[in-house]
């Protein structure tokens, strides 16, 4: 959720300072839609329900880095103050998603 809302405030940013509108919803969909699936994944009905909707954020979640890795690259992050806590951020999500994903892989065999 806090990572979502730093998302949102990125979308702003660009919309409304740079006036960029294309790479800002792409980014606000995957982003704030890592942590829907997570919420989802907690309500699934089975192990195998939980590891896909976790799945379905891992991927979110690496959409994401590329978006903000485009948007940085293409040189709209440089008036950004908060651009490497994101980066920070999301790599820390990946993190905590693939380890979990594995570890159910593996207990689920």
């Amino acid at each position: 959720m806090d990572f979502a809302l730093k998302i949102i405030e990125l979308y702003k940013f660009l919309n409304f300072e740079k006036n960029e509108f294309l790479l800002s919803k792409q980014i606000l969909r995957s982003g704030t839609s890592i942590g829907a699936n997570v919420e989802e994944a907690q309500a699934a009905q089975s192990k195998k329900d939980f590891l896909s909707k976790l799945s379905i954020a891992s991927k979110e979640a690496r959409e994401t880095l590329y978006w903000l890795r485009l948007i940085k690259d293409s040189g709209y992050l440089k008036d950004y103050h908060n651009y490497e806590s994101l980066f920070q951020e999301i790599n820390s999500i990946i993190n905590i998603l693939t380890k979990i994903i594995k570890t159910l892989q593996s207990n689920l065999k």
